[in-house]
């Protein structure tokens, strides 16, 4: 069933931050781009939250929208020039974790130690890695929750229904290429800004 955003309650465990107001504000605008959400978050303090498609940049700010509107706290990854002045106190402000890609080794195991470290730890991050169409998608986020034992949720913003789709827990991560097809299989029956850019199947040669 779908739910407007301020309708939505939120489990205790997720870590909160945010003033309400905000939180009205950021309701009030996804009512009026007609956009709605179904489903429940997981419940715990310390998870990873696998977003997708990403094909638009467009997804960063619905994305931003919904963390106002429901008061979440959350960490995410970005390229490390985005942090550069004048927007990268704002980005480590938003939950931003700056990341060089091209030093990439030992990344994995660093921030699933980080995680172990921390009573309250919520990861958001984009599967796929980029918003071009791309196969196979990255499996870094299966290894860090496998890692640091949290569970993974699959969150969806479909397009085509307008809605963000608080999709299946992964529990437990322990086989990480059965369980990527788990995940390519519910990305599938939605659809991104740019669908043609979210492949969830081999393609032909």
């Amino acid at each position: 069933m779908k739910q407007q955003l301020e309708e939505h309650i939120v489990p205790n465990l997720m870590p909160r931050r945010g003033s309400r107001w905000l939180a009205r504000v950021a309701s009030w605008g996804f009512r009026q781009r007609g956009w709605s959400a179904q489903g429940e978050l997981v419940n715990d303090s310390r998870a990873i939250l696998a977003v997708a498609p990403h094909t638009s940049n467009w997804d960063f700010f619905i994305g931003l929208f919904a963390l106002f509107a429901l008061r979440l706290r959350v960490s995410f990854f970005g390229k490390h020039t985005l942090f550069y002045p004048p927007l990268g106190w704002l980005m480590r402000r938003l939950g931003g974790i700056p990341i060089e890609r091209s030093r990439a080794h030992g990344v994995v195991e660093a921030i699933a130690s980080a995680i172990r470290k921390q009573e309250a730890m919520v990861l958001a991050l984009a599967p796929e890695g980029t918003r071009k169409g791309v196969y196979p998608w990255k499996t870094g986020f299966l290894h860090i929750a496998k890692l640091a034992q949290i569970p993974v949720q699959l969150i969806a913003l479909d397009y085509r229904k307008k809605c963000i789709v608080f999709g299946p827990v992964l529990s437990q991560v322990d086989n990480v290429e059965e369980q990527m097809q788990t995940i390519y299989a519910f990305y599938a029956t939605v659809a991104g800004k740019y669908p043609q850019n979210c492949i969830t199947t081999e393609p032909l040669a």
